[in-house]
């Protein structure tokens, strides 16, 4: 049975605690980690970090072992790590709180809009470009589990009227999340109108998740790379940035009218 990179990692880690006859609790009291911590980083259910590493191989003496055994792993596994340890909390969010500038929230991209996003990136081979998009359609599932997370997206106007991928790509886009906020509970999609200035959300994307134990963590994204925020302080602050982003947005009713306007307006 082959075993990905990240698998390798975490036996490794496992192997260091158990071959020091230490519990969870004791490990991760070693480490400045809680022992529910550890455990979710040795079951997969919570990724292992730069800062996790690193707080082993101090308390371990190892040299910078881990460290550099996370940094040369991560490189064989499909995604990158600060994309899988971004996924691994979405995957487990009790409610996502989505804000984008620039393009429909990844979640919610049909398969055509999501070709077009990648192809606008000449970095990327056509084959390339194929494998993105079907992670990104595989992501989407967590929306179709038993106990789909609340995911409450807010949107600029302009994500409504760029012409990604041409006229009839834009339709059935808009009409999709139209359909969503008609059809689903679980999903909620708001727009920022046109006639709104300068506010918020204008710096930029991000996602706020939260998790089964009720703890909130954020994510920044661009083309180069995302980054995960868990810092107590750079989470509440991207609280606050989309309350007042949500603040401009038009109720879910006008919001799911003006989708409908602006579908029927590309033709």
């Amino acid at each position: 049975m082959s075993m990905t990179a990240a698998g390798i990692l975490l036996n490794e880690l496992r192997h260091a605690r158990m071959s020091r006859g230490l519990n969870q609790d004791e490990f991760g009291k070693l480490i400045n980690y809680s022992g529910t911590h550890a455990s979710a980083v040795e079951t997969g259910a919570r990724p292992p970090t730069s800062a996790y590493a690193a707080a082993i191989d101090r308390a371990l003496n190892t040299g910078g072992m881990f460290v550099r055994l996370l940094e040369r792993l991560s490189d064989l596994d499909a995604e990158p790590l600060w994309l899988r340890e971004w996924i691994t909390y979405e995957q487990q969010a009790r409610t996502l709180r989505w804000y984008e500038v620039a393009w429909v929230p990844g979640l919610l991209q049909t398969e055509a809009y999501a070709g077009a996003v990648f192809g606008s990136d000449g970095r990327l081979s056509a084959e390339e470009v194929e494998t993105r998009v079907a992670a990104r359609l595989a992501r989407q599932q967590v929306l179709s589990n038993e106990s789909p997370p609340q995911l409450v997206a807010v949107v600029d106007d302009t994500v409504l009227r760029r012409p990604v991928g041409g006229a009839a790509v834009m339709r059935e886009q808009l009409f999709r999340m139209a359909q969503l906020n008609q059809e689903s509970r679980r999903v909620r999609i708001h727009v920022v109108p046109q006639g709104v200035g300068a506010y918020a959300g204008l710096d930029g994307p991000f996602v706020i998740a939260t998790l089964p134990d009720l703890v909130d963590v954020g994510y920044l994204d661009n083309r180069l790379r995302g980054q995960v925020v868990e810092r107590t302080a750079e989470v509440a602050a991207l609280r606050e940035q989309r309350e007042a982003t949500l603040a401009e947005a038009l109720t879910l009713q006008q919001s799911t009218e003006l989708m409908m306007e602006v579908a029927k307006s590309w033709t």
